[in-house]
């Protein structure tokens, strides 16, 4: 899906993937800490990561080899080469040693993905297995919508049908029952009305 629409995805995304800007501000890694990205596609939300935490190393997979093909060339582009490793890999099941030479991430990152990726538990799962003790994982994707208006959520779900998003309404309780197996503290706050929602889930030391 992404072999044409990597070329202007940044473009047409940035008006409506709301609340990606507000989670890297949010992140405040500690110096030196490494932060993941699962489902990395172009690059774009690293690249502002790395420029924002300029002595945090950046991590990123992606299951399209299309999009980390536009990844690659955008962070080389934006001279983050040697601070931001990029590889291919299944949100699901990934080894992170194999991958990146290492076990765990202070901070963990999930912007827009999990409403793509159908076994998306499966993969917040995994994300939340990655934490380092005392790191967290930060998510924003499309929430419930329940406040906004009738007709703008017809409208907005018929939209993200077409390119085969489906808002995960019950992201708050899978959040929550997911801390509470791993021992981990988590909270979800709703944004715009529903339009979107944020998660954040913090490991014990």
């Amino acid at each position: 899906m992404y072999r044409f629409q990597r070329h202007i995805y940044d473009v047409t995304r940035k008006f409506y993937l709301l609340g990606r800007d507000g989670l890297i501000a949010g992140l405040q890694p500690p110096p030196g800490g490494a932060v993941l990205e699962i489902g990395c596609g172009t690059g774009r939300n690293l690249i502002e990561i790395a420029r924002r935490y300029p002595q945090a190393r950046c991590y990123g997979l992606d299951i399209s080899e299309e999009m980390l093909r536009t990844a690659r060339r955008q962070v080389a582009r934006a001279g983050l080469s040697e601070r931001i490793t990029l590889a291919q890999a299944d949100a699901t099941s990934f080894d992170p040693l194999a991958l990146f030479g290492r076990t765990g991430f202070e901070r963990v990152v999930i912007s827009y993905a999990l409403s793509m990726i159908p076994p998306w538990r499966e993969a917040l799962a995994e994300a939340l297995r990655v934490v380092a003790p005392g790191g967290s994982l930060h998510v924003v994707d499309f929430g419930d919508q329940a406040h906004l208006p009738g007709p703008f959520r017809v409208v907005l779900n018929h939209w993200l049908a077409l390119f085969h998003v489906t808002p995960r309404e019950d992201l708050e309780a899978v959040v929550s029952d997911l801390c509470a197996g791993a021992g981990a503290l988590g909270g979800t706050t709703r944004l715009y009305g529903g339009y979107s929602v944020r998660a954040v889930a913090v490991r014990p030391e």
